[in-house]
């Protein structure tokens, strides 16, 4: 792999989620009924920060939650040994809640029809929308996320590389070419 370009340092980073936060609450009047839940891994950290600055901008809580789409990939059968049990930790029943799926690039969609599966195989909530940090394109499912924190047109021989302090140690958006 080799770096191309920085795309989101850590202050456009925070500015990104923050702008979600702010239209989550606003598309759906206030936070009452809504669930985080952040699709393992960098999802996870993502849903955490939205949940923050709701309580800064709202002073309401939001429960956060995990999903773990292992078990609902579509190429469960191709990734032989690498397939492991997910678990998933929602904090709520889904039932009359809205759910709000975070993760961190949406690229072809079939990572969120995962987790909508997941969502399902515990639940079924009132909606579900979709909140990621970047949009690169290149979609093979009809599913367009509800909130964007960037969009970026890429080819299909880039990789957009969201960096978290919790794995990665510094908090940016990188793009390479492979």
């Amino acid at each position: 792999m080799e770096f191309k370009a920085h795309l989101m340092d850590e202050a456009q980073l925070r500015r990104s989620v923050a702008r979600i936060s702010h239209e989550i609450i606003e598309k759906n009047n206030g936070v009452d009924g809504l669930c985080l839940l952040g699709i393992r891994r960098r999802g996870v950290p993502l849903a955490h920060m939205i949940a923050d600055n709701i309580h800064a901008f709202e002073g309401k809580d939001v429960p956060v939650g995990t999903i773990d789409i292992s078990l609902y990939r579509d190429d469960l059968s191709e990734m032989g040994d690498q397939a492991r049990t997910g678990s998933c930790e929602i904090p709520i029943d889904l039932k009359d809640h809205t759910i709000i799926l975070v993760d961190d690039v949406i690229y072809t969609g079939r990572t969120v029809r995962a987790g909508i599966e997941a969502v399902f195989a515990h639940g079924r909530p009132k909606s579900i929308q979709l909140a990621v940090l970047v949009d690169r394109g290149h979609r093979e499912l009809p599913l367009r996320p509800d909130y964007v924190g960037k969009n970026v047109p890429t080819s299909r021989s880039e990789l957009v590389a969201v960096c978290l302090p919790e794995f990665d140690g510094k908090m940016c958006v990188d793009l390479y070419s492979m």
